[in-house]
Formats: C-alpha cells, structure tokens, sequence
C-alpha cells in the first residue's frame, strides 16, 4: 500500500490541535481553562491552535461571563467533526493495513 500523505488533513498534523479534538469529540463544549489544564499548556500556545481550527472552521468560539469572569467555551463543528474522523479513518486503515 501506498501510503498518500494528501489523504491526512494538515490541520491536524499538530498534537495540540489533535488534543483539542480529541476532547471536543467527547464534550459538548469546553472552555478556556478546561483545555489549558487537560493538554498542560500555556494561555499563548493554546491560543494559537485554538484560533487554526477556529479558522479552519472546525471549532465555534462562544464567549460569555459567569458571574463577573469572562467564559470562553468552544465547541467542534459538524464540519470539523467529520474532517476530524475522516483524519482518523485514514490512520486507522493505514495501520490496519500494515499489520
């Protein structure tokens, strides 16, 4: 087999932004401050990934307060969902195949 990298979604090629759907796909919604603590990052690298799949459309940003604290939560797109398992679909055949 051959193995077609085009197949692989480049949005996905980081660890981060895996993470991030990975919790996405199991949750309805997370904020800010539940994806900083699960993938132990900074507010800055957290950022930017989260602005990539925002941008790429496979995430919502929802910003609003509780109480007086702003609260950020965001949320996979149905598209983003579906870009999301078909990058997993493909690793899966791939190593399925290579067993």
């Amino acid at each position: 087999m051959k193995f077609d990298l085009e197949k692989l979604n480049k949005v996905f090629d980081n660890r981060i932004r895996v993470g991030i759907m990975s919790g996405l796909m199991v949750n309805d919604t997370l904020s800010f401050k539940d994806l900083k603590e699960y993938l132990d990052l900074t507010d800055g690298n957290l950022a930017s990934h989260l602005k990539n799949l925002e941008e790429s459309n496979y995430i919502t940003v929802n910003k609003g307060f509780v109480g007086r604290k702003t609260n950020t939560t965001y949320t996979a797109t149905e598209e983003g969902k579906l870009a999301f398992k078909k990058h997993l679909a493909y690793l899966e055949n791939l190593i399925n195949k290579l067993k």
